[in-house]
């Protein structure tokens, strides 16, 4: 049996490039933690649109306030949330005045107050930019318009005046707008800010187990999910990335994307625009051999098939991918692929734990605070730009009702990094199990400070 602890303490070490700025240090108490050479907690503040039960900020900011589970470990966050900026409080539902009266956070009015504690410069050593959830208008394409480039905007301001960058984490995808992205990527390169950004998926626990080896030929790779438009393809995307991007000559980027709905999601499998078969072994890996079958699927408990849609994605290099939604399983989350010289699929379901896809959180979570402490990303950022990228072009491709687009804007390159120290590999779950009842407020499952 081998000892999660001791491999998590070496793929840090990796991850990090070698050095010793940041590892997982034991206590008398058996709890875990991040620790740095000057053993200083990071003060973080955290720009938020909503703070509501089960919003991101939520599922986040409970892995940052109190010590939660990772890999089966009670874990430390190892930095400080100091203060906040709220963009909205939709009445009964906001919890972030009762989180922050109990954590002694301070609310500011502003993004500027909130990093510079009140005062006229930064002060603090990490920014969370979560906005998602909250009112905010959809434009014609289908897509939400949370306000993260104005967040990223305020927030980088800041560290421009004051001559200083810390670490910043923007939840999710840059922005609605692939121009917008670029943007938000290039300031963070010219001000040297330590960058990180996506989605909690790929860090999830792989059942069965999938590992792909670097520099793999893949011939054809797919992507499941169960969710709502636009904002689960961006999870399915960044899923389908963290496992091709390690691919023989590494990832160069889209060349050209495809959204297709209904009937059509099946006239294209049946063209060979992709192969169904994927679909299908994912499905297996999830569910098993005796599930509905994959075109008249219906979701166990319910009586009616939920129309499917499909996003078709070919790489410069000429790999082709989907994105399939099957169903209205919001925490359904399959990866499957074939590799060159391979008939059978091979295919993985990424469980997020019990309580739905709150628990899901916890190992992003771990993996914000290393980069807080560190100051390195567990992962490219570039993944995240590229992904922002593929996702406006399929609600344009979709905008057009389904015309294929050459995407010359999506020649991105970067060089895939091994992540699996931040990702969870099951061992949380013999501790919080399904018969566990969800808790309220700020609970993420482990004793209380």
């Amino acid at each position: 049996m081998f000892d999660q602890r001791q491999i998590g303490r070496r793929e840090i070490l990796q991850t990090v490039g070698g050095t010793s700025a940041s590892l997982l240090m034991g206590s008398a108490t058996g709890m875990w933690s991040f620790a740095t050479a000057a053993q200083k907690r990071p003060k973080i503040a955290a720009a938020i649109t909503e703070f509501t039960f089960r919003s991101h900020a939520h599922v986040i900011l409970e892995n940052f306030l109190e010590p939660y589970y990772f890999n089966g470990q009670l874990t430390d966050p190892g930095v400080d949330v100091v203060s906040f900026y709220i963009d909205q409080f939709p009445g009964d539902r906001d919890m972030s005045k009762d989180v922050a009266a109990q954590y002694g956070i301070k609310i500011y009015p502003t993004i500027e107050g909130a990093l510079c504690q009140g005062g006229s410069t930064l002060a603090v050593d990490g920014v969370l930019s979560i906005a998602e959830h909250g009112n905010y208008p959809v434009n014609e394409k289908g897509q939400r318009q949370y306000p993260r480039k104005r967040f990223f905007d305020e927030i980088t301001a800041v560290m421009k005046r004051s001559g200083r960058s810390v670490p910043l984490f923007n939840d999710k995808h840059l922005s609605y707008r692939t121009d917008w992205s670029q943007e938000m990527y290039d300031t963070t390169q010219q001000l040297k800010i330590p960058f990180m950004a996506g989605s909690s998926v790929p860090l999830a626990q792989r059942r069965p187990p999938l590992e792909l080896p670097d520099g793999v030929e893949i011939e054809e790779a797919i992507s499941v999910h169960g969710g709502p438009l636009e904002a689960y393809d961006f999870h399915s995307m960044e899923l389908l990335q963290s496992f091709i991007e390690s691919r023989r000559g590494g990832e160069t980027g889209v060349s050209q994307i495809q959204f297709l709905a209904g009937e059509d999601v099946w006239k294209a499998a049946d063209q060979g625009l992709w192969s169904a078969d994927l679909a299908e072994a994912c499905l297996d890996a999830e569910l098993g051999p005796k599930r509905p079958p994959l075109r008249k699927f219906i979701e166990p408990g319910r009586k009616d098939i939920i129309p499917s849609h499909a996003i078709l994605l070919t790489y410069r290099d000429g790999l082709r991918a989907v994105i399939l939604r099957v169903g209205s399983n919001d925490f359904r989350w399959d990866f499957g692929c074939r590799l060159k010289g391979e008939q059978k699929p091979r295919a993985t379901s990424l469980y997020v734990g019990p309580w739905r896809n709150r628990n899901l959180f916890k190992a992003l979570s771990h993996a914000i605070q290393s980069h807080m402490i560190t100051g390195h990303a567990p992962y490219p950022v570039e993944r995240t730009l590229l992904v922002t990228g593929m996702l406006d072009a399929a609600m344009q491709s979709r905008f057009q009702q389904g015309k294929k687009l050459g995407t010359p804007q999506l020649h991105t390159s970067y060089a895939a990094t091994d992540f699996r120290a931040m990702r969870e590999m099951g061992a949380s779950w013999k501790i919080i199990t399904e018969e566990m009842p969800e808790p309220k407020g700020i609970n993420p499952g482990g004793p209380r400070k």
